[in-house]
């Protein structure tokens, strides 16, 4: 019963009693299963890789032939043929592959790489420290896996620890092996891979604590295995180890599954892949086809329940929607390549969350970071920002052969060692699809407003998961802005999760974002102290939306702000004036009482801001030279400038301005702004004209039209 009652109180109640019954079992099911594993974990990392007999019986040199011989499983089709793949990569990316000698050079040398947004970080001079925080120097245990404390308060991150973990260094040393066929990389290799292992043995420390870091890593590894196997420093001994460390990690995600009868994730959907991906590459494994079955079905099962029925990402975050267009696309490649059938739905599901993704692309090709970010990447052939999803495009517009998805005339690196000249044959036979048109996506509540260089990103998603997300923000009725090839108004982004918890509380706050604030209050209740856990209080609801050639419309309102004693609604309408080339915008506050209100554009950080004498306020781009005028039509204080910062990047962050317009009163309370591309003078005297018109209007401007 107590079991029954956290999970309750875990999440507020909402969820069926069967089902908080079924989660009560497995809990109590799972502890179970741990204790027997703890008693296990000596005999667990001394466990040789379990072979199916007909390949146990083989001599170690035999089974080695075996493995450099093999037909089948195919990987991807770039590593497969991988002379083909490295002589194609010295003639198409000659500037990327000296690039990429230096950095695997650099990795031999020094153990230095980049590490997510935080630069290139160093690791250890004679051998990697692989328990120790690069940022904090902090050292993390190595206690059982499950009694590990992941939020230390000690200014280290198991985030970005796991990222030094997941080992995708070890294909950056592959590429360029497979490019100079220098045997430095692949001894490096095979070193790095011994010193994880003797200091990470299985079940122990942070490393093992999270089945997604464990199946990532092993994604990575399998992948490195593949670029490595004809090195000659792999020999029998070497291949011994590798296959006992990947036989390894496949349990250790079996026995661990971050499964959940109210709700799974992300991270769940990443344990069965890593689970698929074993199965089918490691045939030769005991449990290779139980993996390989079960893996597949499940990840279906989750393609079902994790993604919304117009291929947006059900977790309100636009970074972990790129992780799983990732990972979805990879694992339906791997399939096809070996035959494995996926049915045709899942196949039309895969093109509408590439087709969500190509709608909110900025013109500037990247990506609004709403909700969670951390930067996270699948088998990263090339490490991307947190902000760069365009690649994806290149891939899917190639392995599914759609011309609507190919947004440049240029392929990358990752399309040509993933799918090899075939698909980049493919690719290079489409033509750029046609610009992408305003488009509502009502199962996300996002909502784009666009036409030639000219976008408007609208919010009004909820927190996630049907309310019990953990990657959502208050950002409800935000907004992100960009114009003549510049971004002016942006989502911050989420910069930090553990490592610091004020900056990870700030980045996802109502006044971080581009919304209006009542009484300086959360949209949605959030606790500093649990970083993850965000409650389900604004219920975000689109009243209409209406687009055409003219003008596009939406009117969406929340109620985060109906708790309070006094309860207030905020209604947001927004309209875009398509040839005229303006957004008007209209918060409208109804309710009880008086109030202390916030309304907030968050610019991007290498915009110049300059409030003019009259009260409009003029961003301007330092790079471009385009701007964008923030015109007040109700009569307003002048606005204050609030210091920000914007993360597009895991652990990067840049300065930026914060435009504030307060007021104090008593509801209703409506404001009302006219965002107007502009030449770069606020006396330009269309705009001047544009904004007289606008403030002679009587009546509601938006809702009435």
């Amino acid at each position: 019963m107590g079991a029954f009652s956290s999970i309750q109180k875990t999440l507020r109640g909402e969820v069926r009693t069967s089902t908080a019954a079924l989660e009560a079992v497995r809990r109590m099911n799972s502890a179970l299963a741990r204790r027997r594993e703890r008693a296990q974990l000596e005999q667990l990392n001394r466990q040789p890789a379990r072979l199916i007999p007909e390949f146990a019986r083989m001599s170690p040199a035999a089974l080695l032939t075996h493995f450099r011989k093999r037909q089948s499983p195919k990987f991807f089709p770039g590593l497969v043929d991988l002379a083909n793949t490295a002589r194609l990569q010295r003639e198409m990316f000659p500037e990327e592959t000296q690039r990429l000698l230096s950095l695997a050079e650099r990795i031999v040398k020094a153990h230095c790489w980049p590490l997510l947004g935080f630069g290139e970080k160093c690791f250890g001079a004679d051998e990697i420290r692989w328990n120790r925080d690069p940022l904090s120097g902090v050292e993390w245990p190595l206690d059982y896996h499950a009694d590990i404390n992941l939020f230390r308060g000690d200014g280290s991150d198991a985030r970005v620890l796991w990222e030094l973990n997941r080992l995708s260094h070890l294909i950056t040393l592959g590429r360029g092996y497979a490019v100079s066929s220098n045997e430095q990389f692949a001894a490096e290799f095979l070193r790095q891979v011994r010193s994880w292992r003797a200091q990470n043995p299985v079940g122990r420390g942070v490393n093992w604590a999270c089945a997604m870091e464990v199946a990532l890593r092993a994604m990575n590894l399998l992948a490195a295995f593949s670029l490595f196997l004809l090195s000659t420093n792999i020999d029998d001994d070497a291949l011994a180890e590798l296959l006992m460390t990947l036989d390894q990690h496949g349990a250790h995600i079996r026995r661990n599954l971050e499964y959940s009868h109210i709700a799974t994730s992300n991270h769940y959907m990443c344990d069965v892949a890593g689970l698929l991906w074993l199965g089918v590459m490691l045939p030769e494994l005991q449990d290779a086809r139980e993996w390989r079955e079960f893996g597949l079905r499940e990840l279906l099962n989750e393609v079902d329940k994790q993604i919304l029925a117009d291929g947006a990402d059900s977790e309100s975050s636009t970074g972990y929607h790129r992780l799983k267009l990732e990972l979805l696309l990879y694992s339906f490649v791997l399939c096809r390549e070996n035959g494995i059938e996926i049915a045709e739905k899942y196949w039309k599901k895969l093109r509408a969350i590439s087709d969500y993704t190509r709608a909110y692309l900025r013109p500037d090709g990247r990506a609004p970071l709403i909700g969670d970010s951390d930067s996270g990447q699948i088998l990263p052939i090339v490490k991307r920002a947190g902000d760069d999803h365009t690649y994806l495009l290149s891939l899917a517009a190639a392995a599914l052969h759609e011309a609507d998805l190919k947004v440049s005339q240029a392929p990358c690196e990752g399309l040509l060692f993933l799918l090899g000249e075939q698909g980049l044959q493919s690719f290079q036979s489409l033509h750029v699809g046609s610009p992408p048109e305003s488009k509502a996506f009502p199962d996300a509540g996002i909502y784009v407003m666009r036409d030639d260089d000219l976008y408007l990103l609208f919010n009004a998603s909820g927190c996630g998961l049907n309310g019990r997300g953990s990657h959502g923000h208050n950002d409800a009725l935000s907004i992100e802005v960009s114009a003549g090839g510049s971004a002016f108004i942006v989502d911050p982004g989420s910069y930090v999760y553990t490592a610091d918890l004020h900056e990870r509380h700030l980045f996802r706050s109502t006044g971080y974002h581009s919304t209006a604030q009542v009484d300086g209050l959360e949209q949605n209740t959030t606790d500093k102290a649990m970083p993850f856990v965000i409650a389900d209080e604004a219920h975000p609801r689109v009243v209409s939306w209406e687009t055409n050639n003219e003008f596009d419309c939406v009117v969406a309102e929340h109620n985060g702000y109906r708790r309070l004693s006094e309860p207030v609604t905020h209604r947001r309408s927004i309209r875009f004036a398509k040839p005229p080339r303006y957004w008007l915008i209209e918060d409208s506050l109804s309710g009880e009482g008086t109030h202390d209100f916030a309304f907030r554009f968050h610019c991007a950080p290498r915009i110049h801001v300059q409030v003019s004498p009259d009260g409009n306020v003029e961003l301007c781009d330092k790079i471009t030279g385009a701007c964008l005028l923030i015109a007040p039509l109700t009569e307003s204080a002048p606005p204050v400038l609030e210091p920000g910062f914007v993360s597009t990047d895991y652990g990067a962050k840049e300065a930026s301005t914060i435009v504030c317009w307060l007021h104090r009163g008593s509801v209703p309370v409506q404001k009302r702004w006219a965002l107007i591309p502009s030449s770069g003078s606020v006396d330009d005297r269309r705009t001047a004209r544009v904004i007289a018109s606008l403030r002679a209007e009587t009546g509601d401007l938006i809702s009435d039209v």
